[in-house]
């Protein structure tokens, strides 16, 4: 159980002022006088006050000093009281400056050589001053030692916070990232299809329907995917999606979608398809979007064949445009080498977060491919779990 740390001063004090008072039972067996009504009244004022310590921490010093001397000046055994100020001076050089605690520990020095002067010749005079120095400076560097800890575990809160911060923004930075392959592809499957139904609308009501009809679910995907998206954004919101993030069981639709815009695509599967962890799923359908999206803004309608090969530990999913145009070719390269392009900035910060790689360029017999590279053993499934974590 954590005890709220005003509760916890309390029982300090009630705890040292009842100690203090059992103490003072044994003063007449110290050759001191016995405590009395009065007696038992100053121990009670200099043990309870600690109580607050930390929110008046000179006051309470100053306080239990003062105490101190009228309970020395009644001829009372010293020892009794000297819980309070030794904690108040602890207390003051924990959460003030060591200028202000060696200054608190000075009038300590002072109070407790006071009360050797009083008890002469009944205690040792140099004693007394080493007593007296000892416990001061431990007590000042003890409360130092602890208000640095304070302040490196203060320190670390805040860094902590920092890094936490640091974390969410690449969060929703990847959120964004994703939000742009969304709309990108959509918005480019719409667009195509919306001219295709302007060109036939007269003289092919037929497409220009199945055209208007692409237009209507990719519309409706899209904002669906969006609102998904955006409510990852909520902060207070912590559910996960009411929908699964789309996967290698989607690429047909993906293909589909792009068939019916007059682009012919063609969806081969190599080895032998077995479910893979979500976030692989997630990047390489993905990256077949883009590569897809890309397709449409820069090839035409050239064939384009995705090949998903499933191999022992990997996922190789290639998307291979077979067009012949060399001036294409060296539009997309430009963007690659260059870096310019969200999309294909997206796919390289996907593959290098679920340990893969992807190669994009222009192949050697015409065309241009990305081949994404994707581990699906169990260590990097359980890395890619943890990511998402």
């Amino acid at each position: 159980m954590r005890i709220r740390p005003q509760f916890a001063d309390a029982l300090i004090a009630v705890a040292l002022t009842g100690a203090s008072a059992v103490l003072g039972k044994e003063s007449g067996s110290q050759g001191w006088d016995p405590l009395d009504a009065w007696g038992y009244l100053l121990v009670a004022l200099a043990g309870l006050p600690l109580a607050f310590r930390v929110r008046a921490p000179l006051a309470v010093l100053l306080w239990t000093h003062l105490v101190f001397a009228v309970y020395v000046a009644g001829g009372y055994w010293p020892v009794v009281v000297t819980f309070g100020p030794m904690l108040s001076l602890y207390t003051v050089a924990s959460l003030c400056a060591l200028r202000t605690a060696v200054a608190c520990g000075a009038l300590m020095t002072a109070a407790w050589v006071y009360a050797g002067v009083a008890a002469s010749p009944r205690g040792s005079m140099a004693s007394v001053v080493t007593q007296a120095l000892v416990f001061a400076l431990v007590l000042i560097r003890f409360g130092a030692m602890a208000r640095r800890s304070t302040e490196l575990a203060r320190q670390l809160r805040r860094e902590q916070a920092e890094r936490a911060r640091r974390e969410v923004a690449a969060e929703r930075g990847r959120i964004a990232r994703e939000l742009h392959d969304v709309v990108a592809h959509h918005m480019s499957v719409i667009s195509v299809q919306a001219g295709l139904a302007g060109f036939v609308f007269d003289s092919d009501p037929a497409t220009a329907r199945a055209a208007l009809a692409t237009i209507s679910g990719t519309s409706a995907e899209a904002l669906e995917e969006l609102r998904r998206m955006l409510q990852v954004l909520r902060e207070a919101e912590d559910g996960a999606p009411a929908t699964p993030m789309p996967g290698l069981d989607r690429i047909g639709e993906l293909a589909d979608r792009i068939r019916a815009g007059g682009t012919p695509v063609t969806v081969r599967t190599l080895g032998t398809p077995r479910p893979l962890a979500p976030g692989v799923e997630l990047c390489a359908y993905r990256v077949v979007q883009e590569a897809l999206t890309n397709v449409l803004k820069h090839a035409g309608k050239t064939r384009v064949e995705v090949q998903l090969h499933y191999e022992q530990h990997q996922l190789t999913v290639s998307v291979i445009n077979e067009g012949k145009s060399a001036e294409r070719e060296g539009v997309i390269l430009d963007r690659v080498r260059t870096g310019g392009g969200h999309g294909l900035i997206g796919m390289r910060e996907r593959a290098k977060l679920y340990g893969g790689s992807v190669s994009i360029g222009p192949r050697s017999e015409g065309g241009f491919a990305v081949t994404l590279t994707l581990p699906t053993s169990a260590g990097a499934v359980q890395g890619e779990e943890d990511a998402s974590g």
